[in-house]
């Protein structure tokens, strides 16, 4: 069989190997750590180390770093009422979430429904600021979830712009991270966020770990999500993931040392590639464009196109790409990022999203154009891969 080429690395990232060296040695610890002996001790140590590396990769403190199952386990556990600081212990009265958040935000947490709503974003897919201000003017005490980076369209998103104008309100920031970490700098001081979300298959761990960081000790959640034997500082029941939160500290330390030189890098490949589709396809839109984007990230779309089909063939000539519309246990649903762009459905349902990482090579990406010649030849001649 030819060599693959992976493009699909925003829905999750191949093992790093200093993670897997981590994952491969934690699983020989046997102690539960929460035991006060030995091999309980030994446990806890790996743990405690990977909190250290997994702080230091978003410029938190080890202490407010507190592990779960999965980004979306750990954004359920910020979306709560029950968010108290040093100075205001009543419950958050108001979530507003942008309209492109991922489907684990806008689920709405532990929220009613009625205390939910959306905030706008442009043309480009970023957030209206000025609706967010006047969204946050309706609420006494707002609760505001902003992701770092969108996970279809690679957008940016203006997070410390948006923290100044939830702070100014009285609210708090949740910051969906997990798209960004380790893709950007991404400091959690410096973009104002009070809680952020991170997932260790985005950057290169195992799944079924992932971490909900808070700014400072004055935040605190008075409802966990999780309640019984108090692990995690009272944050989070449940015995440790040990190994797979070894292996997430050791991506985090890893991605942490490589986002200077691998972000230029990225973003020449991802260039190349649009420049690449765009002489073979005049006629194709790349979602966000115009905006900041990550540095890995494509999303485009050929009316026309029909995108289920098109991942298929794709996948046929030994590449892995993905939809841009969001998949629910199989089944293809319309991009609820891109209708919030304002975009025509005739266009959308063709999206196609193209994500690279650390061992895209130049190959790679002319693989992809071969690949994409052929395509947009078939499209050009019938209804094969048309909508």
């Amino acid at each position: 069989m030819a060599e693959r080429s992976y493009f699909d690395w925003n829905a999750t990232t191949p093992l790093r190997p200093q993670a897997a060296a981590a994952l491969q040695a934690a699983l020989a610890v046997s102690g539960n750590p929460s035991s006060v002996h030995a091999e309980g001790r030994a446990a806890r140590a790996l743990v405690e180390r990977a909190r250290e590396a997994v702080a230091a990769l978003v410029g938190a403190r080890p202490g407010d770093v507190f592990f779960t199952a999965s980004g979306t386990e750990a954004n359920m556990l910020a979306l709560t009422p029950a968010l108290e600081t040093a100075t205001e212990r009543r419950p958050r009265d108001r979530l507003l979430i942008s309209a492109i958040e991922h489907s684990s935000v806008r689920s709405g947490g532990r929220f009613a429904s009625d205390a939910t709503a959306d905030v706008a974003v442009d043309a480009d897919g970023r957030v209206d600021l000025a609706a967010l201000e006047q969204a946050v003017r309706g609420a006494k005490r707002p609760l505001v979830s902003i992701m770092l980076a969108n996970n279809e369209t690679g957008v940016v998103q203006p997070v410390a712009e948006a923290a100044a104008i939830v702070h100014a309100a009285g609210g708090l920031l949740h910051v969906d991270a997990v798209q960004g970490a380790g893709r950007v700098l991404c400091d959690i001081g410096a973009l104002g966020a009070d809680l952020m979300t991170l997932s260790a298959h985005k950057i290169g761990g195992a799944k079924g770990a992932g971490a909900l960081v808070r700014r400072s000790e004055d935040i605190h959640i008075a409802d966990p999500l999780i309640r019984g034997g108090g692990q995690e500082r009272g944050m989070r029941a449940g015995t440790e993931n040990v190994a797979g939160i070894a292996a997430f500290g050791a991506a985090a330390t890893a991605a942490q040392r490589a986002v200077a030189d691998e972000a230029p890098r990225l973003r020449a490949l991802r260039d190349a590639l649009e420049a690449g589709l765009r002489a073979i396809s005049p006629e194709a839109v790349i979602f966000g464009a115009a905006a900041e984007r990550l540095p890995n990230t494509t999303l485009f779309g050929v009316e026309g196109l029909k995108a289920e089909t098109a991942v298929i063939a794709f996948d046929l000539e030994g590449i892995a790409v993905s939809s841009g519309a969001a998949c629910s246990s199989g089944k293809v649903q319309p991009s609820h990022v891109l209708a919030a762009m304002g975009l025509a459905p005739a266009l959308t349902r063709g999206a196609v999203r193209v994500s690279l990482g650390w061992t895209t090579t130049p190959a790679d990406v002319e693989h992809f154009l071969a690949a994409w010649r052929k395509l947009a030849t078939a499209l050009s001649k019938g209804p094969g891969i048309a909508a």
